[in-house]
């Protein structure tokens, strides 16, 4: 398996890496639970790079692994149904999971339990995005740094949400005018029709020139004279787009 390194600096994350550490030399069994795409797999891979990794969704290999093997990482691990069935005696059993029912039954199955934080939980938030921003530059070939604007980061899917909404912030601010043209261009081939077109696809350049300019000065009469537009036409105009 190709090394996998988990970057972390929280002592969240710490305390989950020393409790699995004390307990590697062990026939015990752990659960590692939290949300999709916290980096779970990830992080027990770094401490388990040669270990057997089993999906819980495939019975077959699932039981086949656990008679061959004394250490096995069977991750999905809310797929089983029956977990109670499966053995687990004399072996070192590495549970990941999404999720947990059936607490109690969980509790006596393992000996070891951690809660993965979610994405905006962990205090090394700004270490991650941080690295991310880094490694999206270098992916879009950008030789120039480009702010973030965090408050528009979306975590509701932790990992992934987060390097998509990245992406696309880097990608936004990197588009040139042509760029721009080609994106509408698609857009427009998709959507023109109708006998109101113009009227009804004028928005998507309108609405996003006021809000920029009302963000940028922070005055209509300003405004209205760096668009050339009457200060009554553009007050309608703001009024017509739900800016106000």
């Amino acid at each position: 398996m190709k090394p996998v390194q988990f970057l972390s600096n929280s002592h969240q994350i710490d305390n989950i890496v020393k409790g699995f550490t004390l307990t590697k030399s062990l026939f015990v069994s752990s659960l590692i639970v939290g949300e999709k795409h916290t980096g779970k797999k990830t992080l027990i891979q770094t401490l388990y790079p040669h270990t057997i990794y089993i999906d819980a969704g495939n019975s077959e290999e699932l039981f086949s692994a656990l008679e061959k093997y004394d250490e096995v990482v069977i991750y999905n691990f809310e797929k089983i149904i029956n977990f109670e069935n499966l053995n687990f005696e004399n072996k070192r059993i590495i549970a990941i999971a999404n999720h947990i029912e059936n607490s109690i039954k969980i509790e006596k199955k393992f000996a070891f339990i951690y809660h993965m934080p979610k994405l905006e939980e962990r205090v090394d938030l700004d270490l991650l995005i941080k690295y991310f921003q880094d490694k999206i530059q270098k992916d879009l070939m950008l030789d120039f740094p480009i702010d973030i604007d965090k408050s528009q980061l979306d975590f509701s899917q932790n990992l992934k949400s987060l390097k998509a909404s990245m992406y696309q912030q880097l990608i936004k601010k990197t588009l040139s005018d042509h760029d721009i043209e080609g994106i509408l261009f698609e857009y427009l081939i998709q959507h023109i029709d109708g006998n109101n077109a113009y009227r009804e696809h004028l928005p998507l350049y309108e609405k996003p020139l006021i809000k920029a300019g009302l963000h940028k000065y922070k005055s209509q009469l300003k405004l209205s004279n760096i668009l050339g537009l009457n200060r009554n036409t553009l007050r309608k105009k703001i009024q017509e787009h739900g800016l106000d």
